[in-house]
């Protein structure tokens, strides 16, 4: 039996439901900023105008990512990409740096609010995730610094796995994201699942000491 209601106590409450094991661990990953930057990259300035602003490379290879100290890029389509800070960046001065895209020949926008993300993370989380997300997320198969646009039960989500630690990162649109959170904790009570504290995107929470 649950030790509490994650979808009535949301995910910002640390707790444990489920079985009594620990298979699996959810925590929300705070977004400061989220900036969808599009343009050709073959056009010449454009890729340098956006290193040059915000300090990261966009990834052009697709179903890829690239990070610096302070943001991750996540590739799209072949000229869009979403920027994403955790905590302090370069996302800030939006019209400014907009400008300075638009010079380059590419259009920068501003949609902070459009999503909400969580990190899943454990033993388990492969098995919580293969039931609701068709994605194969076997690291050999989604290594670290893939991303790709897949569904989370009938949710349309952005998987990423940002890193080399087991861990892997959604991002869901707000307006269905209670819809997506109940299907992960459906899928996770199964292996018992501790609900964590939020940690910024990017950063991997800390994971519960083995019992």
């Amino acid at each position: 039996m649950a030790d509490f209601d994650p979808l009535a106590t949301g995910d910002r409450v640390p707790g444990h439901f489920g079985a009594p094991d620990t298979g699996v661990t959810l925590a929300a990953a705070t977004i400061a900023a989220a900036w969808n930057v599009q343009g050709d990259p073959a056009r010449p300035g454009f890729a340098a105008a956006v290193r040059d602003a915000f300090g990261v490379d966009l990834p052009l290879r697709s179903n890829t990512l690239a990070r610096s100290e302070a943001l991750t890029a996540l590739w799209l389509g072949p000229r869009s990409w979403l920027l994403v800070a955790g905590g302090a960046s370069p996302l800030d001065d939006h019209p400014a740096r907009r400008d300075a895209i638009d010079a380059a020949g590419g259009a920068l926008f501003d949609v902070s609010a459009g999503r909400v993300a969580w990190t899943v993370a454990g033993p388990r989380a492969a098995d919580v995730l293969a039931k609701g997300c068709p994605l194969d997320l076997d690291p050999r198969a989604f290594a670290p610094g893939a991303c790709a646009q897949s569904v989370v039960g009938r949710v349309g989500a952005l998987v990423a796995r940002c890193d080399d630690t087991p861990a892997v990162a959604l991002l869901v649109p707000r307006s269905y994201a209670r819809d997506a959170w109940q299907a992960l904790c459906e899928s996770a009570a199964q292996y018992g699942a501790v609900v964590l504290p939020p940690a910024p995107f990017g950063r991997p929470p800390p994971q519960p000491a083995a019992s």
